[in-house]
C-alpha cells in the first residue's frame, strides 16, 4: 500500500520513528512510521483525485448501477459458449469492471445494450 498524504510530524518517538498527523480520512492508519516509510513530498495539481460522496442508506448499502459494457468475449467450454460482457459499474473506476453474463445484463439492463456500440 502506498500512502501519499500530507503529513506533518508531531513529533519524535524514537531514534528513527516519528509521530505524524494525518486527515481525517486516514484515521484508521497507525500515526507512527519509521524514517524510511518517509519521502518528501513535492506538490503536483496532478495528485488530486475528484470523486463523488457514495449516496449510502440508512442501513449502509448503497445501490449498485452499471454505467457501460466496454468489452465483449465469448468463453467456450466443451460443449457450449458463453457470451461475457465486461460492465463498468457506477462508483468504481473502469479498472475495476467485471464480467458478467450477457444474456442477464440483456434481462437486468437492457439499456445498456441500445446503440450500435459498447463502452461508456
Amino acid at each position: 500500500m502506498t500512502l501519499k498524504a500530507r503529513m506533518e510530524i508531531h513529533d519524535r518517538i524514537g531514534l528513527v520513528t516519528y509521530r505524524v498527523a494525518l486527515p481525517s480520512a486516514l484515521s484508521g492508519v497507525h500515526d507512527v512510521f519509521h524514517v524510511s516509510m518517509m519521502r518528501k513530498y513535492i506538490p503536483d495539481p496532478t495528485h488530486v483525485i475528484d470523486y463523488e460522496p457514495l449516496q449510502i442508506q440508512e442501513n449502509l448499502t448503497y445501490i449498485e448501477e452499471p454505467v457501460g459494457i466496454v468489452e465483449r468475449k465469448d468463453q467456450v467450454l466443451w460443449n457450449q459458449t458463453i457470451p461475457l460482457v465486461k460492465v463498468v459499474w457506477n462508483n468504481h473506476a473502469i479498472s475495476e469492471a467485471s464480467w458478467e453474463l450477457e444474456d442477464e445484463m440483456r434481462v437486468k439492463y437492457p439499456q445498456l445494450f441500445d446503440g450500435d456500440l459498447y463502452g461508456l
